[in-house]
């Protein structure tokens, strides 16, 4: 999770530079249709628990700073008024994701030290019990994490939990890394490799449930990406409709597919806002599995609850 701000240069020099020959056809993109997700604040990463159907997400002040955790519970088919997560501690908090049973939820933090520095972010883990009180929060051991920055933690159907670092070692400034647990109870890690990283800093990678394809957030925008051969490769970038003004970040796919959520600066009295963008109406070059075939975050707008 970086910041926005950061992202603005690199995209609007990017479009200069590659004009739209890098881009495909119009993702049709409005406001996520979940008045209680906006404030004046800045709102941004959103999860679904998939045992009750609340959203987990970010909420920082207007220039993207004082990460906090927040819930919107679900009830009657509607999201309620936010409230401080229960897991919070002092420091920064960021980047919710549940396992797929619901059973452990995945974050960044900085309760170790409680401090407001980025570079003390690391990926921790909590439990959920079966009558849904958190328990066992514990931060995951190197070399997952490192001494330098975590983001976006997100286990993936290939059995490797992708995450982004600034760590040494990559292709460049921060790269997408794995990891996985070993038989022996440690963990091993590695690069994402070429076909998501480059020179630039890549952050957060959302790989879709089927394992086929993902959204990859990038100092250059957001990229649709494919797997090919066993190993990961940019589509294509998406064009204007979606990377607007360099500030889109934190993707979540929904709908079962159809389309994915994430966040962008509105600026004026809206700040960072959630926004839906389509992937039902793409070119031929869009992953087949993006078009709904697999089973996504099932979250259409206006929605909310268990899967079904």
């Amino acid at each position: 999770m970086a910041a926005p701000s950061s992202l603005m240069a690199a995209t609007i020099l990017l479009g200069a530079l590659v004009g739209t020959a890098s881009t495909e056809e119009v993702h049709p993109v409005s406001r996520w249709a979940q008045p209680a997700l906006s404030s004046s604040a800045w709102e941004s990463h959103p999860a679904r628990d998939p045992r009750t159907g609340d959203i987990w997400f970010v909420r920082s002040d207007r220039n993207f700073a004082g990460w906090r955790l927040w819930v919107s519970r679900c009830g009657g088919g509607q999201l309620g008024v936010p409230q401080p997560a229960p897991i919070s501690a002092e420091g920064i908090e960021a980047d919710p994701w549940f396992s797929s049973d619901g059973g452990s939820l995945y974050f960044i933090s900085t309760r170790a030290t409680g401090a407001h520095l980025s570079r003390d972010l690391d990926i921790w883990r909590a439990r959920r019990t079966a009558e849904g009180a958190w328990t066992a929060i514990e931060r995951l051991p190197a070399p997952v994490n490192s001494t330098e920055a975590e983001w976006f933690p997100r286990p993936a159907s290939d059995g490797w939990l992708y995450f982004g670092s600034r760590r040494p070692g990559g292709f460049g400034k921060d790269d997408i890394w794995r990891a996985r647990p070993t038989a022996n109870g440690r963990w091993k890690v590695e690069n994402a490799g070429a076909g998501l990283n480059s020179a630039g800093a890549e952050y957060e990678f959302e790989p879709a449930p089927d394992g086929r394809w993902g959204i990859l957030s990038t100092s250059e925008g957001l990229f649709m990406v494919e797997r090919k051969g066993g190993s990961w490769r940019r589509a294509y970038r998406f064009g204007p409709d979606v990377n607007a003004n360099g500030s889109e970040i934190g993707p979540l796919i929904v709908d079962n597919g159809r389309s994915f959520v994430f966040s962008r600066d509105l600026g004026g009295q809206f700040s960072g806002e959630l926004m839906i963008a389509s992937l039902r109406k793409v070119s031929k070059r869009t992953p087949a599995s993006a078009t709904g075939r697999r089973r996504g975050s099932d979250l259409p707008s206006g929605r909310c609850g268990p899967s079904s």
